[in-house]
């Protein structure tokens, strides 16, 4: 059944429904735009109906999808270089939203927010894959094709970013 259009269709089906969510979440902290995440997973899944039956040889979809997301974000980023003024300026639809809401308040979290998106998007995406996947920097370093060191060096950049942002912010 593999082989077939129904199949494809079924295979595609489950890994948007797997995956999605979390790809978006993704591509959105690396754009830091609601409507180009939204572009860039739309892009990914119609590329993988184009491939057909070829899918059926993808060993990980996680795998695949994660390379294809990122691989899309910074096509888009490339070409657009306009994204990085949207995310600055975009309205306060958060990056963030999952946050427990109890632990932060409104202010805080918009402060964070816009810390966040004066952040690169390489940083945005170190950042995602460390503290909302929990990802360890060997994890992060094989999916982004990167060393450690750069993926560390990333990481602590971001963060010495942000806390200097956050500290100027009050």
């Amino acid at each position: 059944m593999r082989g077939n259009f129904f199949g494809v269709k079924t295979e595609v089906q489950t890994a948007y429904d797997k995956y999605a969510n979390k790809l978006y979440n993704y591509a959105l902290m690396i754009l830091a735009n609601h409507s180009a995440a939204e572009d860039a997973l739309q892009q990914v899944f119609v590329k993988m109906i184009k491939m057909g039956n070829r899918i059926l040889k993808i060993e990980s979809y996680e795998s695949y999808l994660t390379t294809a997301i990122r691989n899309q974000c910074y096509e888009i980023i490339k070409k657009d270089n306009r994204l990085r003024l949207l995310a600055e300026n975009s309205p306060s639809k958060l990056l963030i939203e999952h946050l427990d809401k109890n632990e932060t308040n409104h202010e805080e979290r918009e402060m964070l927010e816009n810390a966040i998106k004066k952040l690169s998007p390489q940083q945005r995406e170190v950042l995602h894959m460390k503290v909302y996947e929990n990802k360890t920097f060997a994890q992060i370093s094989k999916t982004i094709g990167l060393s450690i060191n750069t993926i560390t060096s990333r990481y602590r950049y971001a963060m010495d970013k942000l806390k200097e942002q956050l500290n100027s912010s009050r």
